[in-house]
């Protein structure tokens, strides 16, 4: 059983707290991904599991049993890294067979896992070949090899695709989901990018300052986001937050002609609202209203959509449309159902 829990644990560096006591609990064979922006104690969290930093305070719980006081090499984890990692002296079919040598397997049990584990990667064809003859995305499979080869009760994954260029981080993100859903391994994956995010996880935790600021689902954390700076953070294009200098003194704020109705806005001010990019347009629909006049900036054109950049009376405003040729002053609308309101001091959304 790899059902794996965290019960209090915390880290500092001399008298800064890093990670204030956290309480995590992660299921069997859930796909988790710890997101935030860098230096907000995500990878800290993954090191302090995998043993390779020491906690402050607290324990760590693998199946039950405590692995906090145990080194890395007896928790039955098995960790992927952002640098790859790997021998350059030794080729990949050494590579992937070192830790198992190191832990005294049989030969035959290092040939079969190895085998099973490049052919699973499409590595075959390279286990003679050093790690410097290889591309950024055939050295990360090495690194994933590594890891499968060992059959560990956890996968811990290190910001692994941040190295690559785009089209490389698209097929290794396939690759990664690709072998969650065949061994259902519990995985644990590090991140700061919202879209690998939403693609892998079964479960998000958005991690702010070594804290839990929202745990739930991809659809759910961006469809209700706790608070500004979760909305902003997940989403791409990110949201666009409209400033109101006052508000009403009724329960609704109005932008242009969209009214948003929220409980307890009565004698609030300095309220932001926000949207979507794809919640904005340049046609009235039937649920939609007036929602200012735009001063378009800039264009980025991908072929089936475009994305414009420009200014409302309420701050800047980015929006997707259809439209090839956007320019000059244009009206926008929006579905005042697809607002969302954050409270001035607190930044937290606003309930219905």
């Amino acid at each position: 059983m790899s059902h794996l829990a965290l019960k209090g644990v915390s880290k500092s560096f001399g008298k800064k707290e890093i990670i204030p006591p956290l309480d995590l609990d992660i299921p069997l064979g859930q796909f988790v991904v710890l997101l935030g922006p860098s230096g907000c104690g995500k990878s800290t969290l993954l090191r302090l599991i995998a043993g390779l930093e020491e906690v402050s305070s607290g324990q760590i719980f693998l199946g039950g049993r405590d692995i906090t006081p145990l080194p890395p090499r007896a928790r039955e984890l098995a960790m992927v890294f952002q640098s790859y990692a790997l021998y350059p002296h030794m080729n990949v079919f050494d590579n992937m067979a070192f830790g198992l040598k190191m832990r005294g397997f049989a030969k035959g049990d290092i040939y079969s896992r190895v085998m099973e584990a490049a052919q699973f990667l499409q590595l075959e064809s390279h286990l003679l070949a050093r790690p410097g003859s290889l591309s950024g995305g055939q050295r990360q499979r090495v690194a994933m090899g590594r890891a499968l080869v060992r059959q560990p009760k956890v996968f811990l994954f290190d910001e692994p695709l941040s190295n690559l260029d785009a089209k490389l981080r698209g097929e290794l993100r396939h690759e990664i989901k690709r072998i969650h859903e065949r061994l259902k391994t519990t995985t644990i994956y590090v991140t700061h990018d919202q879209e690998e995010a939403m693609a892998l996880a079964d479960r998000i935790i958005v991690v702010q300052e070594g804290r839990v600021a929202q745990d739930g689902s991809p659809l759910d954390i961006y469809q209700q986001p706790k608070s500004q700076f979760i909305a902003t953070f997940l989403g791409h294009p990110k949201m666009n937050l409209l400033s109101l200098k006052k508000s009403e003194e009724s329960a609704a704020i109005c932008v242009g002609e969209v009214e948003i109705t929220r409980e307890g806005l009565r004698g609030l001010s300095g309220a932001t609202v926000g949207f979507r990019p794809d919640a904005i347009s340049l046609k009235k629909g039937p649920e939609e209203e007036w929602l200012g006049e735009c001063q378009v900036d800039i264009c980025e054109r991908f072929g089936s959509y475009t994305l414009v950049y420009g200014q409302l009376p309420e701050g800047p405003v980015t929006f997707m449309t259809k439209e090839l040729d956007v320019s000059g002053r244009i009206a926008c609308y929006a579905d005042p159902k697809k607002g969302y309101l954050f409270h001035p001091d607190s930044k937290e959304l606003l309930p219905l």
